[in-house]
């Protein structure tokens, strides 16, 4: 028997204090001892304001572990959802960036918490790690498996965007940005863009009676990367014939570092030319016939988008599409709170969810998309 499935409440956490643009490369540090001329250019197309770093701002030592940070985020839930962590029965963390490769980041989060026994599971992958753990702990909750659990996505960005961990990210590609914008789809743009954060939903098969809660309508996750080579990558580097060559392939560790085969990178060209019209015309398609969606039945559309360069150009796609959405139903919090990845959803629904905006019955259609080999995530809630 397939059982209704609610988020009963949700939990953000973000590190210390907000980091304005102006402290960011003091945060960070300087690579090779020399501000960065693309900063300025890169955060002017993002339309970031602030964000903020598990990082001490004075000394730029690791204030959180990621698994610090999603067990903030989870302890976050227990006052307002009303329960105590000893009466979870499922657990499971999705995260691109654990503080290690093994033990899994769900287990470390486990452990972080010190709770009684209970099913743990890991998801990973980029931005989609986040709700493939909420459609694990759905499915989990749908099925009878399990009576509740937390589901959760954080990133810890920050620790790999320090100067020491970045020789090479700063080249000039000014003059560059300055007539193609997409250009700060390269490493330098991610060390301007990416920050720390983690967020939490409580799902149950009993819908509260105190409160707004989110019926999960369902969830959608396609991959299409039958169709594209890598995108954004990491721990690899990408040869010309648009194949990863893993860092365990190169001669010595030291031939990987020094062919950066560990920073973070992203193929601009190939992210520009296809992102937009994939997660629209090719993800989304195919759910309008399948759920019967009207654009005037979406109460707030919540894109997770990277930059707000892609803000209108996803917008107009829509509209292309004949399924417009007015931007005054659009919702995002990307200009204060960064870009968190796989938390970024999460924190997203936590600040909607506790401003006193939604109402009853109400809907809620959240995109998702992951770059990496261009998969991407659509969601749909009832605010009950």
């Amino acid at each position: 028997m397939i059982k209704k499935v609610y988020i009963s409440e949700v939990s953000s956490f973000l590190p210390n204090a907000p980091v304005s643009n102006d402290e960011m490369e003091a945060v960070l540090g300087m690579v090779g001892n020399l501000p960065s001329r693309t900063r300025n250019i890169i955060l002017r197309n993002n339309g970031i304001k602030q964000r903020y770093y598990a990082l001490d701002p004075q000394t730029g030592a690791i204030t959180h572990s990621n698994a610090e940070l999603t067990a903030e985020a989870i302890r976050g839930l227990a006052p307002y959802a009303g329960f105590t962590l000893a009466d979870l029965e499922l657990l499971c963390c999705g995260t691109s960036s654990p503080d290690q490769f093994m033990p899994a980041h769900g287990s470390m989060v486990h452990g972080q918490l010190g709770c009684p026994a209970l099913e743990v599971a890991t998801t990973t992958g980029i931005c989609l790690s986040g709700i493939s753990s909420l459609k694990y702990v759905a499915m989990a909750i749908a099925c009878g498996m399990a009576k509740n659990g937390v589901a959760t996505g954080s990133e810890q960005a920050s620790t790999f965007m320090r100067s020491a961990l970045c020789a090479g990210s700063g080249r000039d590609l000014a003059g560059e940005l300055e007539k193609t914008p997409q250009l700060s789809f390269e490493a330098d743009f991610l060390r301007w863009m990416l920050s720390d954060g983690a967020g939490a939903c409580f799902l149950t098969a009993e819908k509260p009676t105190d409160r707004l809660a989110l019926q999960v309508d369902w969830i959608e996750i396609t991959s299409h990367a039958h169709l594209y080579e890598p995108c954004m990558y990491a721990g690899s580097v990408k040869k010309k014939d648009g194949t990863l060559q893993g860092w365990r392939c190169f001669d010595s560790l030291e031939a990987a570092v020094a062919a950066e085969a560990f920073s973070v990178k992203q193929d601009s060209k190939l992210l520009n030319q296809e992102i937009v019209p994939f997660l629209v015309k090719g993800a989304f398609t195919p759910l309008i016939a399948k759920y019967d969606l009207k654009p005037e039945d979406i109460s707030w559309f919540l894109p997770h988008y990277s930059s707000d360069y892609f803000r209108l150009r996803i917008a107009d796609c829509f509209k292309e599409l004949g399924f417009a959405i007015d931007l005054e139903r659009w919702f995002t919090n990307l200009s204060t709170k960064g870009n968190t990845g796989s938390a970024s959803i999460y924190i997203m629904l936590d600040e909607l969810l506790h401003s006193g905006k939604l109402r009853k019955g109400e809907t809620i259609l959240c995109l998702i998309p992951e770059s990496g080999r261009f998969s991407c995530g659509y969601m749909h809630f009832t605010v009950v």
